[in-house]
Order: C-alpha cells, then structure tokens, then sequence
C-alpha cells in the first residue's frame, strides 16, 4: 500500500508539473526530472526500486509500438540508410569510444567493465527528444530519423550490452559468433513482429466493428509480441517495432475514420503517461545512486561523467556531418539508389546530433547489471558504473534538452535571415 500511494503521489505530481512546464515554456520532461531528484532526496521517502524487467516490459513496447505506427512509412524508407548507420554502427562505435576514455579516465577500470559502461550509454533515446522538440516544428525528415533510430538503437545497445557482460564474467569473446548472434536476434524479432502482425491483422478484421474490442487488442498485442520473442530469445524490441509498422500499414486501409480518433486519444493518454512517469523516475535513481558512492569519488564521477557525456557528442556530431557528406558524395555519383529526398542539410545534421539524449533504458540496462558474477565476486565497480550512467543521462536530458529548443529556433531564425536575403537580392 505504501508503494501504491507513492505511485499515486508521482502521477499527480507529474500531471501538475507537465501542465506548468507548458505555461513556463520549459520542456516538461526537464522540470519532470528536476522535480524527481528533489522528491527522491525528502529523507521520509522510502527508496525506489527499479526494476529493469518491469522498465523493459511496461514501458519499452507500447512506446515503441505507438512510435512504430505513427512514423511515415515511405519517409522511414527514404532515409533507411541514415536510419540504420545512426542505429546500428553509431552505436558500436560510441560503446567503443566511451570504453576507450573510461579506460583512460576512470581509475582501475578495466577494459571488459568500460565496454558495459560504454554498451550501456551507446543508445539514443529518441522518447526525450522528441517530447523536447514537441511543438518546435521539426521537419519531417527530422522528426522520422529520430524516431526511426529509437525503434532500432535499443537492440543493437542490449547485444553490446549481453557481449560485454560476458567478457567480464569471463566468457570468450569472438567476433563472427557475436556478429551471428546479433543478425538472429534481429532477424527472429523480424520474423515474430511479422507473424504477430498478421495474427493481429486476421482478429481486427474479424471483429472491427466492435470499437472498444479492437483498441483492447491492439493495445494487449505489443506486450504480447515482446514477451513471446523474449521467450523464443530474439529481439523483442525489433518484433514489437515490425507489429507497429505492419498494423500501421493494415489499419489505414481497415479503419473508419471514428475509431482512429478513438484509438488515437486513448494512445495519447497512455503514451503522455509513461512519458511522464520515465522522467520522474530518472530524477529520482539520482539520490538512490548518490547514497551508495563514496562522497570522496562523486565529484570525480561527476567530471568522468561529463567527459562521457562531451564525447559520446562529439561521436555522434562526427558521425552525422560523416554520413550527410556521403549521402552527397553517393547522390552525385547516382550510386545506391540514394534520392535527394535522403540527403541531409546542414540544420537536420547539427540538430539530430544535438538529439542524442541518453533515457531509461541506458538507466534499466545499468541498474539491471548482474551484483555478483558466477564464482560469488562482486561485480567489479558496479555502483561507479550505475552512478556515472545516471548521471550522464542527466547531463544530456537537462544539457542538451534545455537547448535543444533554443539550437531550432535559432536555426529557423538563420534560415529565415537567409531566405529573405535572397528574396530581397532577386529584387
């Protein structure tokens, strides 16, 4: 009961400060977040647990469900090729680039525990960009990127992830055996988003008459989905993607008009909530993680932390003005089918680098890891590595996410100096 009048009390905290947040025009994630920290360090509160199974299994699939199936289809195909270099070797490669700094940087770290810090810290989270950049007129282009890289990154993150707790627990690593595993796991989630999808499709058409049926189905499936792919040891992130994407594409020719609208609110309120209920729930593992580090060392991990935190940036900016100058280079040269619908402009690459916010599930993943290895050892650095991910998922939340809205409308307001300098020259 105890638990449940706190749930209670968090909801209504964060239906209050969302409301605020719009009147004070600050991205309510961010005043989601500073409201957690403070309620997590009222002394009376008792501490709250995470669970990494609860965080992936009632947050992650209707969120990437409802992402999934309200992304552009054809705009998700244009831009495949940035889609996929940002979700799948962006990834490696920053798990490889904070492994190499935390190594360097963080006393004692060996390499096996700097690759889980990095495995733990190389995903996106696309959630909290776009509940910043709500509102502040992204383009299309922008926006499905964005989103598009959220429905992968997560996968391609929990394989890294699997890879580099086994090196420290002392499994061999070798290269063609992960290399495999990782296109199973997505080619199984590939393979059971599909079936579920057509098992879903077959019941909607059976009984699409009956609105409050058909939304109840369509809500239960993605949690369906995931647990049975994580039962068969695919990717449940992937099979919950592909329902999505395939129910998206059935219910536009299927649905009346009035039950979208319908579907359509109740997804908002679930959506808005857990939005919600994540934020908070960040802000308030910081003073849970504070309490368990040695005051000497938090100072020093809040430096590490920051110098992750510029780093991981930098890769990401590297890596997107990287693949704008190919998809150019490629365009010219009329290689890979590449339109000039694919090709990114200086204000899309500057502001999808500047949107990669870490979020929950880099905080799930590093709560989740295992306290003792096989032999009954504790695991090496386990609450410098939890600390330092919350915290860097602070730093690029509040950092990034309070300047993110100030980075697109001063980009607007170039582009619009621009376009009237040219205006006024062809008079």
């Amino acid at each position: 009961m105890e638990n449940y009048a706190i749930v209670i009390f968090i909801l209504a905290v964060m239906i209050g400060l969302s409301a605020i947040a719009d009147r004070i025009k600050i991205p309510y994630p961010i005043l989601l977040i500073i409201a957690g920290i403070a309620v997590g360090f009222v002394p009376s509160l008792p501490p709250i647990d995470i669970n990494p199974e609860i965080i992936f299994l009632i947050f992650l699939p209707p969120l990437l469900y409802d992402a999934a199936f309200n992304i552009s289809f054809k705009e998700f195909k244009t831009n495949i090729n940035t889609i996929f270099t940002l979700a799948i070797t962006l990834v490696f490669i920053t798990a490889i680039g904070i492994a190499v700094v935390a190594h360097y940087l963080i006393p004692g770290m060996s390499w096996p525990v700097s690759f889980v810090l990095g495995a733990i810290l190389s995903a996106t989270d696309a959630v909290a960009a776009m509940s910043i950049t709500k509102g502040l007129g992204l383009s299309h282009k922008t926006n499905t990127i964005l989103e598009g890289e959220s429905l992968v990154n997560d996968a391609s993150a929990l394989v890294a992830y699997r890879f580099a707790v086994a090196a420290v627990t002392g499994t061999a690593f070798v290269f063609w055996k992960a290399s495999l595993e990782f296109a199973l796991l997505m080619a199984g989630g590939f393979l059971t988003g599909m079936v579920m999808s057509k098992i879903l499709a077959f019941i909607i058409k059976k009984i699409h008459s009956n609105r409050l049926a058909t939304i109840s189905f369509m809500l239960l499936m993605p949690f369906v989905t995931y647990l049975i792919a994580e039962q068969v040891h695919v990717s449940g992130v992937i099979a919950v993607v592909i329902l999505g994407l395939g129910i998206s594409r059935f219910s536009n020719n299927v649905f009346p008009e009035q039950l979208k609208n319908q579907s359509k609110n109740i997804w908002d309120i679930i959506i808005f909530l857990l939005n919600g209920l994540i934020f908070i729930l960040i802000g308030l593992q910081f003073p849970y993680v504070y309490k368990n580090i040695n005051s000497a060392d938090i100072l020093p991990y809040i430096g590490y932390s920051l110098v992750i935190t510029i780093v991981a940036l930098l890769l990401r900016m590297a890596r997107v003005f990287l693949q704008k100058f190919n998809l150019q280079k490629a365009f010219q040269k009329g290689k890979h089918r590449i339109t000039e619908g694919a090709l990114l402009d200086f204000k899309n690459s500057l502001i999808i680098s500047w949107s990669g916010m870490r979020g929950i599930v880099s905080l799930a993943i590093a709560i989740g890891l295992p306290v003792t290895l096989s032999d009954g050892s504790a695991f090496p650095q386990r609450n410098a590595i939890i600390f330092i991910s919350v915290v860097v998922v602070l730093f690029t939340l509040i950092g990034q996410g309070l300047t993110l809205p100030w980075l697109v409308k001063k980009l607007a307001t170039e582009e619009d100096k621009g376009q009237t300098l040219i205006t006024s020259g062809d008079h």
